[in-house]
């Protein structure tokens, strides 16, 4: 699977979980400043994603997750 694919899921699992506009979704944005994600946020993201690309993320791994293109590289990474 390709970054940008891995990019497009995740995108669409923060449109629909945050309920952003698609546009507002980029590799720099950050999960809790641009888009305003509590904790409990990310915790929901993290484990729709572990579901949607069928790997787990660790609690010290998911902290290190701050920004949509660190999520993308960490699932590409993982996935190989």
């Amino acid at each position: 699977m390709t970054k940008q694919e891995i990019f497009d899921k995740i995108q669409a699992i923060i449109v629909e979980r945050l309920g952003v506009d698609e546009e507002k979704v980029t590799r720099d944005t950050t999960f809790k400043d641009d888009l305003g994600a509590d904790s409990l946020d990310i915790v929901e993201l993290v484990m729709e994603m572990e579901d949607t690309f069928g790997e787990e993320i660790s609690d010290e791994d998911a902290e290190q997750i701050t920004t949509v293109g660190k999520a993308v590289d960490y699932i590409h990474d993982t996935m190989q």
